[in-house]
C-alpha cells in the first residue's frame, strides 16, 4: 500500500557512501559522512506525545494455554464432554480410570438424563457391584499432578445417590452412599483423604481441603464408593490453594505472574482465530463463560481439543484488574472466518441478517455487564460474581482477519453504527484482514477511512529480516486516519525457533512502534503460551509444563519494553554507516521522570556509539542502569530444562553530556537515567 523508506536501519546498497539519518518525528536527511558513530539525544527540546500503552499481551486458548495451561484447575475432563468430535480417540471417560480395590468390582457409565445444567449435560454414574475395598475413578490431569508438601489443595465434586432399581427404591433415602476423596501417588500412597455420604436424588456440592505430607511429581485425585449401588458424579476438580492472588477458580501462579512481570497495559482475548469458532454459529459467545462454572458451556475448541470456560470472560478482567492492564476483548463480525472448517467450499459467511439484532444486542449486554451499575441487568450477574463496580471497558475489537468482502462490510456497519448510537465512549477496534499487505489489507484500510474507525488491528508473522526492512513502516502514515494497533506479530525463522535473531528482529520493530507512537496505539506478540507436547503453534512467548515455565528470548525483550515504555517521544539524532543494522529509540516516562534509551544491534559485531545529552548544564557524572540483553550468537535459544543463556543482565553505569557505550554484537541494551540527576538548561 505505501511504499517507505527505512530510518534507524540501514540495507547495503550499491555505493560505498555513508547515510547519515537525522530522526525526529519521521524526518530523514542526509549528510557528511561522520568521523564517528554517535546518537545525540536532545533532552532540552520539547518531547512529542506517544501512547503509553504501546505493549500489551495477546491472549489465545491454543497450545493448551487455558485448560491444562493459565487455569489452574488440576484434572482433565473435570465434567465428562470430552468426545471425538475434539479427537479421534476421545470420549466423556477419556483420562478417568476405573479404580477397583480389594476385590471390588464395578464399571462406570454416561448418562445425559439429570444433568446439573443443559450446559453441561455430560455427567458419570459409578455402580458398586461388589464393594470390595472401594469401586471408584481416578484422574491424573494434564499429563501430571504435581503436589507440594505443606500446600493446600481444594477438592470438590458434585454428585447424588443413582436409583438403582430395587436396591433404594425411587426417593429412598433411608440409606446412603459411603464415599472417600482421595488424593494419592500414583502406586496408590495417600496424601490426603476426606469420607462423604452421598444421599439423595438432588446434584449437591461436595467439598475437601488436603494438605500433602510430602513432595510428588505425578499425584491423582480419586473418588471411591463402598456399598453397593450407584452415585452419579460430576465437575470433579482440583485446585491449589496458591493459585495468583489467592483467586478462587484462579490462575496459575506462576504462569499469571511472568505475563505480570511483562507490565502488559492490555490484554487482548479470547482470541484470534478462536472467536471465529468453525463456522458461522460456533463462535465463541461470551455468555457461555460466565457465571457458575458448572453452567458455563464447555465445547470445542478451534484448535482441536475441549474449552471449559472455566477461564472466561470473568476472570480475564479480574486479572486485568489485578495486573493494572486494560481489557481489549474481540468478538466476531457476524461472519465466521473464510476458512471455516465447518464450511469447506463455502469460505467467509455472515449471520442471517434476521439474527443480527440478537447477535448486537449480545454485544451490547458484554458492555453493560461489564461497565453497567450493579442494578443494570447484566451488572448485576457481574456484581453476583462478586464484582459490584463496573470494569471499566474502553475498547473493543470487532472481527479478526477477515476477508474484508461485502457481507463482512454489511454486518460490520451494523454492529458499528449502533455502538457508535449507544456507546460512543467505546473504541472500536476493526481489522484490516489476515496480511500486512495485499487486497483485505488495503480494502480494510479503506473501509476504515469510510467509517472513520479509531483503530485498526494489523497482522504479521514473517522473517526477521522483513522486520529489519520495515522499521520505518508507521513513518509515513497518515497521522488524520486511524490509529493501529499490531494485534500479532512475530518474527519466524525457517525452522519456527525461538532464536536470539528473531527476538532482536521484534526489539526492533518495536523501537519502530515508539516512534511512531503517535499512530501505533497498541502491540501484542502472539501467541503467548504453549504447554510442551501439546503446542499446535511455534514460536510462542512462553513454554511451560505441569511444573515449571520457559522464557524465551522473545519473552525478555517483551519484558524489557513493557518495563522501559514511556509516553513521550526524545528528539534524537544519529549518525552511522549504511550497512549498519541498528535500531534506536529514546522516549520518557512522565511519571518516573526517567529517560530510555533502547538500542538494538544486529549485526554479528559490537558497535561503539558517542552518545551525546543534548542540553545539559552539568558536566559531572552521573549513574544510571543499564540493561543488556544478548548471547553467544544470533542463532542461541533458551533450551528447557537449564538455566537460560539469554535474559537480561543489569547494572550500574556513569553517564555524562558525551560519553561512549559499546554494544555487543547481536543485542539489546536499555539506558534509564533518572531526569533528577540531569541538570538541564
Amino acid at each position: 500500500m505505501r511504499k517507505l523508506n527505512n530510518r534507524y536501519h540501514f540495507k547495503s546498497i550499491k555505493s560505498v557512501t555513508f547515510l547519515i539519518g537525522l530522526c525526529f518525528i519521521g524526518l530523514f536527511t542526509f549528510m557528511t559522512p561522520p568521523s564517528s558513530n554517535k546518537l545525540t539525544i536532545k533532552i532540552d527540546k520539547p518531547a512529542k506525545p506517544i501512547s503509553p500503552n504501546i505493549l500489551g499481551v495477546f491472549f489465545e486458548d491454543l497450545n493448551y494455554a487455558a485448560d491444562g495451561g493459565l487455569y489452574a484447575e488440576l484434572i482433565q475432563n473435570r465434567s465428562f464432554e470430552y468426545s471425538p468430535t475434539l479427537q479421534p480417540d476421545w470420549h466423556p471417560l477419556k483420562y478417568w480410570d476405573l479404580q477397583q480395590h480389594g476385590g471390588g468390582e464395578g464399571n462406570v457409565t454416561v448418562s445425559d438424563l439429570r444433568p446439573i445444567h443443559k450446559n453441561n449435560p455430560k455427567y458419570a454414574i459409578l455402580t458398586v457391584i461388589t464393594p470390595g475395598e472401594g469401586v471408584g475413578i481416578s484422574n491424573s490431569g494434564f499429563d501430571c499432578i504435581p503436589i507440594k508438601e505443606g500446600e493446600k489443595y481444594f477438592a470438590s465434586f458434585w454428585a447424588y445417590q443413582a436409583f438403582m432399581g430395587q436396591m433404594w427404591g425411587r426417593g429412598d433415602n433411608s440409606k446412603a452412599m459411603p464415599v472417600t476423596l482421595r488424593l494419592e501417588t500414583m502406586k496408590g500412597e495417600v496424601l490426603g483423604e476426606q469420607k462423604f455420604e452421598i444421599k439423595g436424588r438432588d446434584w449437591t456440592k461436595f467439598s475437601a481441603t488436603f494438605v500433602s505430607s510430602k513432595n510428588v511429581s505425578n499425584a491423582r485425585l480419586v473418588i471411591l464408593a463402598h456399598e453397593k449401588g450407584g452415585i452419579c458424579l460430576d465437575m470433579i476438580s482440583l485446585f491449589p490453594e496458591k493459585t495468583f492472588k489467592s483467586r478462587p477458580n484462579g490462575l496459575r501462579a506462576d504462569l499469571a505472574q511472568a505475563i505480570a512481570d511483562i507490565k502488559p497495559k492490555f490484554i487482548r482475548f479470547p482470541g484470534g482465530c478462536l472467536v471465529h469458532g468453525q463456522g458461522i454459529h460456533q463462535y465463541y459467545n461470551w455468555k457461555e463463560s460466565i457465571g457458575p462454572i458448572e453452567q458455563r458451556k464447555s465445547g470445542r475448541n478451534l484448535w482441536g481439543y475441549d474449552q471449559t470456560r472455566g477461564l472466561g470472560y470473568f476472570e480475564f478482567f479480574q486479572y486485568c484488574e489485578d495486573i493494572g492492564a486494560l481489557p481489549l476483548p474481540v468478538v466476531t463480525a457476524g461472519v465466521c472466518c473464510q476458512h471455516a472448517g465447518s464450511s469447506p467450499g463455502r469460505g467467509q459467511e455472515g449471520l442471517p441478517l434476521e439474527e443480527m439484532s440478537d447477535y448486537i444486542q449480545d454485544v451490547l449486554d458484554l458492555i453493560e455487564w461489564a461497565n453497567g451499575p450493579e442494578n443494570s441487568k447484566w451488572g448485576s450477574i457481574r456484581a453476583q460474581a462478586g464484582h459490584t463496580k463496573p470494569f471499566g471497558l474502553k475498547y473493543l475489537g470487532i472481527g479478526n482477519e477477515d476477508a474484508i468482502t461485502p457481507i463482512f462490510k454489511e454486518r460490520f456497519k451494523m454492529i458499528y453504527d449502533v455502538l457508535k448510537e449507544k456507546h460512543p465512549e467505546i473504541v472500536i477496534i476493526g481489522t484490516t484482514g489476515p496480511f500486512h499487505s495485499g487486497t483485505d489489507y488495503d480494502n480494510g484500510w479503506e473501509f476504515a477511512k469510510e467509517l472513520k474507525l479509531e483503530m485498526v488491528d494489523e497482522h504479521y508473522y514473517v522473517n526477521p529480516e522483513w522486520f529489519w526492512n520495515n522499521l520505518n513502516r508507521y513513518d509515513k502514515y497518515s497521522r488524520n486516519n486511524s490509529k493501529v494497533y499490531v494485534g500479532e506479530y512475530a518474527a519466524h525463522e525457517n525452522d519456527r525457533k525461538n532464536t536470539l535473531r528473531t527476538a532482536l528482529a521484534e526489539a526492533a520493530m518495536l523501537t519502530g512502534f515508539e516512534r511512531n507512537g503517535d499512530i501505533v496505539e497498541f502491540a501484542s506478540y502472539a501467541p503467548l503460551l504453549a504447554r510442551r507436547k501439546h503446542t499446535q503453534w511455534h514460536p510462542d512467548m512462553i513454554y511451560f509444563d505441569s511444573v515449571n515455565t520457559y522464557l524465551s528470548a522473545n519473552y525478555y525483550v517483551q519484558k524489557l519494553f513493557g518495563e522501559n515504555g514511556g509516553d513521550m517521544l526524545i528528539e534524537s539524532q544519529i549518525t552511522f554507516p549504511e550497512k549498519t543494522k541498528l535500531a534506536i529509540s529514546v522516549v520518557r516516562d512522565s511519571k518516573t521522570k526517567d529517560l530510555i534509551i533502547k538500542i538494538v544491534n544486529g549485526e554479528d559485531k559490537s558497535l561503539e556509539i558517542s552518545l551525546v545529552l543534548e542540553g545539559l548544564k552539568s558536566k559531572k557524572n552521573v549513574k544510571a542502569v543499564k540493561t543488556l540483553l544478548t548471547g553467544t550468537s544470533a542463532d542461541s535459544v533458551n533450551e528447557d530444562g537449564v538455566e537460560p543463556v539469554i535474559k537480561p543482565v543489569i547494572s550500574e553505569i556513569l553517564v555524562s553530556e558525551d560519553f561512549t557505550v559499546n554494544i555487543p554484537a547481536n543485542s539489546l541494551t536499555v539506558y534509564r537515567i533518572n531526569e533528577n540527576n540531569l541538570l538541564i538548561n
